[in-house]
């Protein structure tokens, strides 16, 4: 063959949200806390009884959600924050429907 072929290196795909090539610990941490807070206020949404720690937790959830979505850098963390941020607001709502903070 005349023409040598050029090898490119093959890429791989990670779950990550640093798609800018930079770690950014302190937004995924504020995207991990706010997706455990929005999972366990949805859950527990749906038990009358726990419409406190729905409440507290869908409360939690959407403020360091909102302050993750101050400081995100991707459109990955962005992304996963929106989805924790509803599932947390949802947890909320239906806690507060429930009975509220108290």
């Amino acid at each position: 063959m005349a023409q040598h072929a050029e090898r490119t290196p093959q890429r791989t795909h990670h779950l990550t949200f640093n798609t800018d090539g930079r770690p950014h610990p302190l937004e995924n941490t504020l995207v991990a806390v706010t997706f455990v807070l929005g999972l366990v206020a949805v859950v527990t949404c749906g038990f009358r009884s726990l419409h406190i720690l729905a409440s507290w937790t869908g409360l939690a959830g959407l403020l360091t959600g909102g302050y993750g979505q101050f400081i995100s850098a991707t459109t990955a963390e962005r992304f996963a924050l929106i989805i924790s941020l509803g599932m947390a607001g949802f947890g909320f709502y239906i806690g507060m429907m429930h009975g509220g903070f108290v």
